[in-house]
């Protein structure tokens, strides 16, 4: 007969399985629940994850971090407005090995799942179980938030984001690169890795469309698409060449009005979505699982795993740092909407002051890479 579980995280995603290796290295029973597969249109998973220092610091402490051709430095950042406004980063400007590293979700799940099997604290669930605590961890779309009471307020984007991995004429020099143009953002992430075999040329885009133009763009053929992208980047890479299927899916702003309550909690999506101009979701969610994890690990001795005043520690240290990512991508997004004058001269106008800010530029980068 199994032993009873501590903890039920329902959602075997990047944050559930994180979850699960942190508490388990505290001793505590963990079930997993399996989910389904991300489901944006593609029969293989096409995204890639902007991580900071500190997302990696934590997978490298649970020997889950990707291997050098699945991870990605990333050791500049370029950013062009619509109206000559530019804004750049450097690695080296910041004193850091690299501003991120852009990883595969794919090799990266599995880097979780080699690291659980050898986690015998840990049991994969096809249904949830009873616990003292259940975590619920199954991202934007979970069915589990109403069972508790929880309200999900979503603000919807009139954008679609669109994702796909391309090769490019010209190598992309470990520089991640963002258009903003007709209030739609084009992000350029490279891909490859750095080991002996990388070529350099790999990008994963993010393109954020408006989403009446979204299902032209994904009906497109091949090179009708790749000529739309190389029109969109300016031919910085020169001509791009689709290397992958096509994903697409609605974008949001999202909170819910309560993290926890008696026996239950929420991470990553699950409590919270932002927009991705800025890479920072994933980021997010990990934050949220190792400081839930740290909120149980110093819990008083009395306090079972479930104790709401416990867990509403967690919903307070976290709560006031996704509130300003948030409000920062949703400002960003906003500010690029407007198309017409004087908006466009203006946000272009500060976009390069912003550039040459000096100390406000680095404390901004460093609070990027999750290193304040």
């Amino acid at each position: 007969m199994p032993q009873p579980l501590d903890v039920c995280i329902r959602g075997a995603g990047i944050v559930g399985r994180t979850l699960a290796l942190l508490l388990a290295r505290d001793r505590l029973r963990v079930g997993l629940v399996r989910q389904p597969p991300f489901a944006g249109g593609a029969t293989s998973d096409v995204r890639a994850y902007a991580l900071n220092a500190a997302s990696r610091n934590l997978l490298e402490m649970l020997r889950a971090w990707p291997d050098e051709q699945h991870a990605t430095p990333v050791q500049a950042m370029h950013v062009h407005g619509d109206d000559g406004g530019e804004l750049q980063f450097s690695a080296q400007a910041q004193a850091v090995p690299a501003l991120a590293w852009i990883v595969d979700v794919q090799a990266l799940q599995e880097r979780l799942a080699d690291a659980l099997r050898y986690q015998p604290l840990v049991d994969w669930l096809e249904a949830p179980l009873p616990a003292p605590l259940t975590a619920v961890c199954e991202g934007k779309a979970s069915t589990t938030r109403a069972d508790f009471g929880v309200q999900y307020s979503v603000t919807p984007y009139p954008q679609r984001a669109i994702a796909a991995r391309i090769h490019c004429e010209k190598p992309h020099g470990f520089v991640a690169r963002q258009w903003f143009s007709n209030g739609e953002i084009l992000a350029f992430l490279p891909i490859g890795g750095t080991g002996p075999l990388a070529e350099g040329n790999s990008v994963a885009i993010v393109w954020s469309v408006h989403e009446q133009r979204a299902p032209g763009l994904l009906a497109l053929d091949a090179a009708a698409f790749e000529a739309e992208l190389g029109a969109a980047s300016h031919g910085v890479l020169g001509q791009p060449k689709l290397a992958s299927e096509r994903a697409a899916w609605p974008l949001q702003l999202a909170q819910a009005d309560r993290w926890c309550g008696p026996g239950w909690v929420l991470a990553g999506d699950a409590a919270h979505t932002v927009h991705p101009l800025a890479g920072q979701g994933l980021n997010l969610g990990l934050a949220d699982v190792k400081e839930l994890a740290r909120t149980l690990h110093e819990r008083e001795y009395w306090r079972g795993v479930g104790d709401a005043k416990l867990l509403r520690r967690y919903e307070r240290s976290r709560k006031a740092d996704v509130l300003a990512m948030g409000a920062a991508t949703d400002g960003l997004q906003q500010l690029f909407a407007p198309q017409a004058e004087p908006w466009a001269s203006l946000r272009n106008w500060g976009m390069t002051g912003f550039d040459r800010s000096g100390p406000l530029k680095d404390w901004v980068a460093r609070q990027a890479m999750g290193l304040l």
